[in-house]
C-alpha cells in the first residue's frame, strides 16, 4: 500500500484574490479597447470567456491540441488556451464574435454555412478563425495546403472535405 502524500502536496495552488498579485492588461478585442486586472497566470482563453463574456471561443482539450480555442492576435493564429493574457498586453485580439460586420457574416462564416462545414459545432469557431488566418497568410493555395494548415484544428466529426470547399470559396471572396 502506498503512503499518503503530505498534506501540503495535496492542497491546491494558491490563487490571486482581488487586488493581490494582479497585473493590468490592455487589449483591443474585436475593435473595442479594454483594460482589466487579472491574475498573471490567467490564459487568454479564460480571460475572453470568463472576464469579457466572449464565449464563442471554446475550451476543448485545454492543451493546445484541438484548436477549438483559436483566435487571432495581431493578425496571427494563436491557441488562446496556451497564451497568457498578460503576454498579449497591447495586442489586437479577434474572436469569432468579431468577424461579422454587424448583421453581415464574414465570408468564411458564410462559406462554412453554405458548405455545411460545422462538424459538431463545438470546434467550428476555432476552425473558422484558423481558416480566415490561413487565407490572409496566403497559405490556402491548394487543397493539400489548406488541409495541412488546418491540421491543428481537429475534430472527430469528419466534415473536413466540406471545410476545404468552404475555405476555397471564402478565399475567392476575401482576395
Amino acid at each position: 500500500m502506498a503512503a499518503a502524500a503530505p498534506a501540503a502536496a495535496q492542497s491546491p495552488a494558491p490563487t490571486a484574490t482581488q487586488g493581490e498579485n494582479l497585473v493590468t492588461v490592455g487589449l483591443r478585442v474585436n475593435g473595442e479597447r479594454t483594460r482589466l486586472e487579472t491574475d498573471p497566470r490567467a490564459t487568454l482563453l479564460d480571460t475572453l470567456r470568463e472576464r469579457l463574456r466572449l464565449t464563442g471561443t471554446k475550451k476543448g482539450c485545454d492543451r493546445g491540441q484541438c484548436g477549438a480555442c483559436t483566435v487571432r492576435v495581431d493578425g496571427r493564429r494563436v491557441l488562446s488556451c496556451l497564451t497568457l493574457a498578460a503576454s498579449v498586453d497591447g495586442a489586437e485580439i479577434t474572436t469569432i464574435e468579431g468577424l461579422a460586420d454587424s448583421e453581415k457574416l464574414h465570408p468564411m462564416q458564410q462559406a462554412f454555412i453554405d458548405h455545411d462545414g460545422f462538424q459538431c459545432g463545438f470546434r467550428t469557431s476555432g476552425q473558422i478563425m484558423s481558416a480566415v488566418a490561413l487565407v490572409q497568410e496566403g497559405r490556402a493555395g491548394s487543397d493539400e495546403e489548406i488541409r495541412e494548415n488546418m491540421s491543428g484544428n481537429i475534430c472527430r466529426c469528419s466534415a473536413y472535405p466540406f471545410i476545404v470547399d468552404a475555405v476555397k470559396d471564402a478565399r475567392a471572396v476575401m482576395s
